[in-house]
């Protein structure tokens, strides 16, 4: 009997090595073509032909890729497994080829590795280890997205309508392997103060620069009154000011660009609109669309996530949650501090243990 547990033990190791293997030669694969936002065809090529090689049906709009398991039952919940493909630019102080994946001491080098490449191909070996087991308790998708890192209209929003009702989704952004239950939304606003033109040298003209003074004082010193315990205060910030043509004119325009994060209390349409009333500019946003996202507590997930010793946290970094009409959270491997930034790498050892944790939340919900 214990020759026996033991045997059973190896073959289920065994079998996993195999899937981490291949998770870590897609990856080297990925890492070799380039994939930034908006230019993912070759990378989307790959998965949709790698998908296709594990008889896997996938599917595609644009530069989105998925498969829905063969077992969908209307009668359970879906689970949607999701990762982004596309990647930012590499920084200039890159000391390798950020395209020429290479493991050293356990790690493997090169951009997209750790976002949220860890994820993206882990995410798909439990798909492929699970999608016809037909006890899980969830109906699975797996959903390889564009245009991440922008926020693209041609990434996640265009293929989720096209998917099964999803119930809640697992976002495979490098977390650490603990669960970010909320995460801030975003919104971009432009604030803009008229004034009339005139010459400098003279008491003439109305400065749109010093009408603006009084607006960025309040933007700076403002507080919202809503504090999330998971995120904090909204953050609100000025980033980027313009006026003026020339030294001797007094500016008839100011342009001021601010950053808005918003915290799970509030839409990003309730932050427009106390922003507006308060300022005596004109006030534009860019758009309402990326908002915050959270997922409750005694949620299934998050439940088994902490009976597995994980910590559940607040992530102020946005990700395709911010598009999901549905409950999601983060979780994956590999370490937010790493992404965007010169010499990306994931450790070997975090996708694997990603891989067994991965398969131990979805297996025993």
């Amino acid at each position: 009997m214990i020759l026996t547990i033991i045997f059973l033990n190896f073959a289920v190791y065994m079998d996993n090595r195999l899937f981490f293997e291949d998770a870590i030669g897609l990856l080297a694969r990925l890492i070799a073509t380039p994939s930034v936002s908006r230019d993912e065809t070759a990378a989307a090529d790959i998965i949709e032909s790698y998908m296709r090689d594990c008889r896997l049906s996938p599917k595609r709009e644009k530069n989105n890729v998925w498969a829905v398991c063969d077992n969908f039952r209307d009668d359970r919940p879906t689970l949607l497994l999701n990762a982004h493909i596309d990647t930012v630019k590499p920084v200039a102080s890159w000391t390798k080829d950020p395209f020429h994946p290479e493991i050293i001491d356990g790690k493997l080098y090169g951009l997209g590795s750790n976002d949220c490449g860890g994820g993206l191909v882990t995410l798909l070996q439990v798909y492929r280890m699970l999608k016809d087991h037909d006890d899980l308790s969830y109906n699975l998708i797996y959903l390889a997205s564009a245009e991440e890192e922008v926020s693209g209209k041609d990434g996640i929003s265009r293929v989720l309508p096209l998917l099964p009702r999803i119930d809640v989704a697992i976002v495979g952004e490098p977390t650490g392997m603990q669960p970010a239950v909320a995460e801030k939304g975003l919104m971009v606003l432009d604030v803009v103060s008229h004034g009339k033109s005139g010459h400098a040298a003279r008491n003439e003209g109305v400065n749109a620069l010093y009408g603006m003074i009084d607006d960025l004082c309040w933007i700076r010193d403002y507080r919202f009154p809503k504090v999330s315990d998971l995120l904090g205060p909204v953050k609100m910030t000025a980033t980027v000011i313009h006026a003026g043509t020339q030294h001797n004119v007094i500016p008839d325009r100011c342009e001021v660009t601010v950053d808005v994060r918003v915290n799970e209390l509030y839409t990003n349409e309730e932050v427009f609109e106390i922003v507006k009333s308060h300022l005596n500019s004109d006030v534009h946003a860019h758009s309402f669309r990326l908002n915050s996202s959270h997922i409750d507590m005694d949620h299934p997930i998050v439940k088994k996530c902490v009976s597995m010793g994980m910590t559940p946290f607040g992530s102020p970094t946005l990700s395709d949650q911010a598009l999901m009409s549905f409950q999601s959270l983060k979780l994956g491997p590999g370490q937010s501090a790493r992404s965007h930034s010169a010499d990306e790498y994931i450790e070997l050892v975090e996708m694997q243990q990603a891989l067994e944790q991965y398969l131990e939340i979805i297996s025993d919900m």
